[in-house]
């Protein structure tokens, strides 16, 4: 393909707005599927996805925006994507969200002209070779494994050149046991980098242990449980909590974060010293330290394109502490600009591991996996959904055996105000947004009443 910084280096040139951006994202993945202990299907593809934004000023804040995005990888075609998105441009409403571009503070040209980051089907060799031993047991395991390495060059009429490569992987496994009324169903998932670090035997060591629960089944009624949730589950409920933390839709009295008069950054959530926080640097959960988006949203702004994301604590010893501010509506209502990060990390809990917890239960539920959660009022970011391959009765510090599905209605708030208890913070993958967001590191969490609505007869 043509390379994507002279792309980007074409595109700006054959500009004839009053500023230009140009994106580039070469995108290689790989997959790998395996049914009923064997394997089906795997491949790899390599891809290109580019857009260009022209920006008419009518002012230093005022500016007409239009954005064309481009999967072609023929040079001849840059000229006219440029003027299509002078076209849109020119008839487009004033930009909400206006402000000047920003001018370089990072220099990258060091790695402007490498090659893309890429991968193949060879990573997953160790992969392969430990999932076969799974597959001469008994039980029947299902499971997707995908990795992905997206690289994004960014330009700018203003001198920004960026780059940088992002690796994404995951691993679901699903084993079951059984067939009828008597089949069980469990699910482990592990997100990396590079699968040098998942541990394939520790994953069906636990699948293995999930399905000897379910040896013993037991009907219970809905009702409120105290409830423990492992990382996984965490994941999935603080993801949709950072993702309702906008800070406009905050201002205007539209999401759970909006109290009379403002929002409720300053507010104590819980005395346990918990930290919310997403940090590009993050061992192991690294991600893009710069903005890279063709379009805008109340999250993210073109006019941000190159702006810096740094750590930013959402939650900060219990308390709210920040809300997502692009720069103009940063100014719009006196607020520090503030990115939304592609990483979350929930810290402070006590160490202990779920075992641990367990063993503290004297009655409760555990909770292993969500499904199907979506929003039922945004004001109290009340969500519902469906418990999954796994729910067990915990009795006296041991798990007795598996229970039946419910479905549940929680806010992830009120789970941080309720919460009695956290333990160790690690890597974790989440169930239901692994597709979207993979990058978290997520502790256990006791809720003593997590509210089982009704009875799910999903399997």
């Amino acid at each position: 393909m043509f390379p994507a910084g002279a792309v980007i280096e074409r595109a700006l040139a054959a500009s004839k707005a009053d500023e230009a951006i140009v994106i580039v994202t070469d995108a290689h993945e790989a997959s790998l599927r395996w049914a009923g202990n064997s394997m089906t299907t795997n491949g790899s593809s390599v891809s290109r996805e580019w857009a260009v934004i022209s920006v008419f000023r009518d002012g230093p804040t005022a500016a007409r925006v239009g954005s064309i995005s481009a999967t072609s990888v023929d040079p001849a075609g840059i000229e006219e994507v440029v003027r299509a998105s002078e076209k849109a441009a020119r008839t487009a409403a004033p930009a909400r969200d206006a402000m000047p571009l920003l001018p370089p503070d990072t220099d990258d040209s060091a790695t402007w002209d490498e090659a893309p980051g890429a991968t193949g089907i060879e990573v997953f060799t160790g992969l392969a070779r430990d999932l076969s031993t799974g597959f001469d047991g008994a039980d029947r395991l299902y499971g997707f494994a995908h990795h992905q390495v997206h690289t994004t060059w960014l330009g700018t009429s203003t001198g920004i050149r960026r780059r940088f490569s992002q690796p994404t992987g995951s691993v679901e496994i699903n084993g079951k046991r059984g067939a009828g009324a008597e089949l069980a169903s469990a699910w482990v998932g592990a997100g990396t980098a590079d699968f040098t670090d998942v541990d394939t035997p520790g994953l069906l060591a636990e699948l293995s242990r999930r399905l000897d629960w379910s040896a013993t089944r037991v009907e219970l009624p809905a009702g409120r449980y105290e409830t423990l949730l492992p990382p996984s589950a965490v994941a999935d409920l603080m993801i949709y909590l950072a993702w309702s933390m906008e800070g406009r839709g905050a201002h205007e009295g539209h999401t759970a974060f909006a109290r009379a008069g403002g929002t409720r950054i300053g507010e104590r959530l819980t005395d346990i010293p918990l930290t919310l926080y997403s940090d590009p640097a993050a061992s192991g959960l690294e991600y893009r330290p710069f903005v890279a988006v063709p379009s805008s949203s109340e999250s993210l702004s073109v006019f941000d394109n190159g702006l810096a994301a740094r750590r930013v604590n959402w939650i900060g010893d219990g308390v709210i502490e920040s809300l997502v501010y692009p720069r103009a509506t940063a100014s719009e209502f006196g607020a520090p600009a503030t990115l939304p990060g592609e990483n979350l990390l929930l810290t402070g809990g006590s160490g202990a591991s779920l075992d641990e917890m367990i063993a503290r239960t004297e009655r409760g539920l555990l909770l292993t996996c969500l499904w199907y959660i979506r929003e039922v009022d945004p004001a109290t970011l009340l969500l519902t959904g469906l418990t999954r391959d796994g729910v067990y009765l915990v009795q006296d510090g041991r798990v007795t055996g598996a229970v039946n599905n419910f479905r549940f209605n929680e806010s992830p708030l009120d789970l941080l105000r309720r919460v009695t208890e956290a333990g160790a913070t690690e890597i974790t993958l989440p169930r239901e947004w692994k597709d979207w967001f993979t990058r978290t590191a997520m502790p256990p969490l006791r809720i003593p009443d997590f509210h089982m609505s009704s009875v799910s007869k999903a399997t």
